[in-house]
């Protein structure tokens, strides 16, 4: 463990000889942020640990709320690193009953927010068909003969449609304002900052590739939106049947990831003048970009994925409901 949001603080998988901390305890990083872990562990020197392994496992996750909302107050920075000393200043707001801590509402209240959530998800994979997770023989051929696929190198403007997007700043929006994405250049939440209300003069068309132009992040947005830059680049498909298709957009998002992103960083950016002599790799057929095959090999990939978490969340829902009946 080490400090971070990224990867819940995780910075490595070790086999180093390090002192282990058991399952079921909290860890606040050097910026006062609290994070419940269910596995075992090693932190660097900057990571102090709540020994809550003895709570019930939803008590925990309380505590760790509680406490970070405690410690996550800013006070703590790159100027004033939180150590475990600095939990003598902490105070945490717990519920009580007769006196003492009512450890069974926490155990109640965290499962109860759990099943919620974990009821939204089965509606979700539901409604867009993600339950099922079975390959069609279609998509198992396609992840059979993946690696023996015929590849050819294309030039990016004859694949898309390219332009820089307009640009807002920063300061003259207001964050959470609307429900129309505005994008940055980052590479959290599919480079969504915020969802605002604005001009709409300045909307972007969706169901297109966006690229940061200063990190060159590649995202695939479905929907309409605003950028915060004009360094920013769209990438528009040209063929119908592609463009129809979310899931070959989401190769060609891997593949121009792929083909061109060792080539640029903050300090040598992609330009809508640089991308018109750029080459992107594509699988092919007849010499010809295999579209057909991309969305076939991502829609297996998709399920492969999705079967993970739609197993996850049956084995949860069981779980839970045993805590909110018991």
């Amino acid at each position: 463990m080490t400090a971070g949001e990224t990867d819940e603080g995780i910075s490595a998988f070790i086999s180093n000889e390090v002192t282990v901390f058991p399952e079921n305890t909290t860890t606040i990083d050097m910026f006062g942020s609290a994070k419940y872990r269910n596995y075992q562990y090693g932190g660097d020197d900057h990571i102090a640990v709540v020994h809550t392994e003895k709570l019930p496992k939803f008590a925990s996750i309380f505590v760790t709320a509680a406490i970070h909302k405690s410690s996550h107050t800013g006070k703590f920075d790159y100027g004033r690193n939180f150590y475990a000393k600095d939990a003598d200043e902490l105070s945490i707001l717990l519920p009580i009953k007769n006196g003492e801590i009512n450890f069974a509402f926490m155990e109640s209240f965290i499962a109860e927010l759990e099943g919620e959530r974990l009821a939204e998800l089965e509606a979700y994979l539901l409604a867009t068909g993600l339950k099922d997770t079975t390959l069609t023989t279609k998509e198992e051929n396609a992840l059979l003969s993946f690696e023996n696929a015929a590849w050819q190198n294309f030039n990016v403007v004859d694949i898309f449609n390219v332009r820089n997007t307009r640009n807002i700043l920063s300061r003259d929006i207001v964050e959470n304002s609307g429900t129309t994405p505005y994008l940055c250049a980052s590479a959290e939440n599919n480079a969504v900052s915020s969802y605002i209300s604005f001009d709409e003069g300045y909307l972007e068309k969706g169901n297109c590739i966006f690229i940061g132009g200063k990190t060159f992040v590649v995202t695939y947005q479905e929907n309409d939106f605003y950028s915060n830059d004009s360094h920013n680049l769209v990438l528009y498909v040209k063929d119908e049947a592609a463009k129809k298709s979310k899931q070959t957009q989401l190769c060609l998002v891997a593949c121009t990831n792929k083909s061109l992103g060792h080539q640029y960083s903050w300090g040598d950016s992609i330009s809508n003048r640089k991308i018109q002599t750029a080459q992107i790799l594509l699988p092919i057929q007849n010499h010809q970009p295999d579209y057909a095959l991309m969305e076939t090999l991502i829609s297996a990939i998709q399920k492969l994925v999705i079967k993970d978490v739609v197993l996850y969340a049956d084995r949860k829902i069981t779980a839970t409901q045993r805590v909110i009946t018991s």
